[in-house]
């Protein structure tokens, strides 16, 4: 039995902005009902190309429509340009996270959102890329080994979780082990010398990224944060509104502040709560 979030159940039983939107400036629709999943997105923008409505339709789990719910909720108020940087985790994350063998419905809302845009800028129906792995869910090599990279896969179960890839008759397991194995050897290889970074970079970057991935996040559940300093690759915080008083503001900070500071800025941030 899986286990859903708070946030996952609340988004299912009571799902946001769903339903047909007639005067939308770009639709997109993704999965198939033959494959257990389905969704049609529909965008409305504003004259500076701004998302300033958001609906959906889905056909699937708990999850998908979740995820769906979620995704409408967080593009709200996006620029394109910045609507086009969402991706699967942060809808995962949103929700305060999924469980593994779901994560499949995040990737389908990412690809409903990105094909929308494609759609509204009238770029033409990009052709499949690469070659058909899995038959029974038409995922292919491309889909495959982008999913490894963007997420760190590390077993067939987790591309089966994250694509749906090896899901059905199974046939195609062996050529999924070959794909991962070649992909995890090029992750494994000695990585790029790290770009340098000046404090005065840093600090801006922290500061954009706590504004565009942490702070909408935390805003969601009635919480906040400021950026009271950074010295060296400390980086000291102030908890605001529902954060300042919860219980588990320590875990929220290592687990999903520094996580993702480390993961977008620098992989050696330490970040420290400071009363302010």
């Amino acid at each position: 039995m899986w286990e859903y979030t708070d946030k996952t159940k609340e988004h299912f039983l009571h799902p946001r902005n769903v339903g047909d939107m007639e005067d939308a400036d770009a639709v997109a629709e993704v999965g198939s009902i033959a494959c257990g999943d389905a969704l049609k997105l529909y965008l409305k923008l504003d004259e500076n190309q701004r998302i300033v409505d958001a609906r959906f339709k889905t056909f699937g789990c708990a999850s998908a429509i979740a995820s769906s719910s979620a995704l409408t909720e967080m593009v709200k108020g996006m620029t394109l340009e910045d609507a086009e940087k969402v991706t699967d985790k942060q809808i995962a994350d949103f929700l305060g996270g999924l469980p593994k063998e779901k994560m499949h419905c995040s990737v389908m809302g990412r690809e409903a959102l990105l094909k929308a845009i494609s759609n509204y800028r009238g770029a033409p129906e990009p052709a499949v890329e690469g070659n058909v792995v899995c038959e029974c869910f038409g995922v292919t090599d491309v889909e495959v080994e982008r999913a490894i990279r963007e997420n760190n896969l590390a077993t067939v179960e987790d591309i089966t979780n994250y694509t749906k890839a090896g899901g059905g008759c199974g046939s195609c397991v062996d050529t999924l082990q070959e794909i991962l194995q070649q992909v995890r050897s090029e992750m494994t290889a000695a990585p790029p010398p790290r770009p340098k970074m000046t404090n005065l970079q840093k600090i801006k970057k922290i500061e954009e990224t706590l504004e565009r991935e942490i702070r909408p996040a935390l805003r969601q559940d009635g919480g906040d944060i400021e950026l009271v300093d950074v010295v060296g690759n400390r980086v000291l915080v102030a908890t605001r509104g529902a954060c300042a008083t919860c219980q588990a503001s320590a875990q929220t900070l290592e687990n999903f502040v520094e996580k993702k500071l480390r993961e977008l800025v620098w992989p050696e941030l330490v970040v420290e709560e400071v009363s302010s």
